[in-house]
């Protein structure tokens, strides 16, 4: 039995998650039965790449390298988020995303992709990087899913609408590459999603233009953007916290009992949590849920808030 999680995100929880992925080492006896990390996604500000959530800040290459080595030393990937939907041909040269790449390009590292484009530059100059098939594409269509599941995707992510779908999961092919994203934050069925995904995409190329041309005044997306493109969509959605997200019982949510009551016996293998933008403390009660046997959560919680202290990334007797 193997329950694969894919965690976010490397840069703004790198601490969280390197203590977090000792934990499972050294304390095994703490977590639900086949728990294996397998890897942590997101990217490296300022990557122009990026996709589905919109990241600020610059990363310096000697942070990029050791991030790279403190996770894949552990056999660890990093998977990187590179779905910007709009990506043109003069991004695809990118003087910082190929600089990561060439670090990252050691068969252990991998990409999520949604750009045709991008896929491309990516398979064509980086052929050792596994690719992702992304959630952002908004595949829906029985046929269609099982058709993206038989190309050459190392892993292909289910649109989360389809999460309770029993009668479409149980017909697909290779259900060991369906990887599901079982704390979905945003409204079923949202209708905005797509268009979501397009400013995120704008709002990164917007970023980097800023940070080259103004790198020492403040970011504001309205300042790249005529009055008839809409600069951020506000449905309060992203903000919803772990709780939140489980009290409102939503179809797309996944307990951790229909993962290994359900999912994982029909052949399923691939989970993933969000919260590449959510607090420490968001994320954290995400691991407690879904990662650790309920009765070892409170002592679980507590070695690894300890922990999390030691290494300065938590001070109990102040914010985290």
């Amino acid at each position: 039995m193997r329950a694969r999680f894919h965690l976010p995100d490397f840069t703004t929880h790198f601490k969280l998650n390197y203590v977090f992925a000792n934990m499972l080492k050294n304390a095994p006896e703490y977590f639900r039965e086949g728990v294996e990390i397998a890897s942590f996604y997101g990217a490296f500000p300022p990557s122009v790449w990026n996709g589905g959530r919109t990241i600020g800040g610059v990363c310096e290459p000697d942070f990029v390298k050791g991030v790279l080595k403190a996770f894949n030393s552990m056999g660890i990937p990093l998977r990187f988020t590179f779905t910007n939907p709009i990506v043109r041909e003069e991004h695809l040269h990118d003087e910082f995303c190929n600089m990561v790449m060439k670090y990252a390009d050691n068969g252990l590292n991998e990409c999520i992709v949604n750009s045709p484009l991008l896929e491309d530059y990516i398979r064509t100059t980086y052929p050792n990087f596994k690719i992702t098939s992304s959630t952002c594409k908004r595949i829906t269509d029985k046929d269609t899913l099982a058709a993206e599941l038989n190309k050459d995707y190392h892993i292909v992510v289910l649109d989360y609408d389809l999460n309770n779908h029993f009668d479409i999961l149980e017909d697909l092919p290779h259900k060991e590459k369906l990887e599901i994203l079982v704390n979905a934050c945003c409204h079923p069925n949202c209708q905005m999603r797509k268009e979501h995904y397009k400013l995120i995409g704008e709002q990164m190329i917007a970023y980097n233009e800023h940070l080259r041309n103004n790198p020492d005044k403040p970011f504001r997306m309205s300042d790249y953007s005529d009055k008839t493109v809409m600069t951020e969509i506000t449905c309060g959605c992203q903000e919803r916290n772990f709780f939140e997200v489980k009290n409102l019982n939503l179809p797309t949510l996944v307990t951790p009992e229909a993962i290994w009551g359900k999912y994982i016996p029909m052949g399923f293998e691939q989970f993933k949590i969000e919260g590449r933008t959510a607090s420490n403390l968001n994320v954290i009660e995400n691991y407690m849920y879904f990662l650790v046997k309920p009765e070892c959560r409170d002592e679980a919680r507590f070695m690894f808030l300890h922990n999390l202290e030691l290494n300065g990334v938590v001070h109990i007797d102040g914010d985290i």
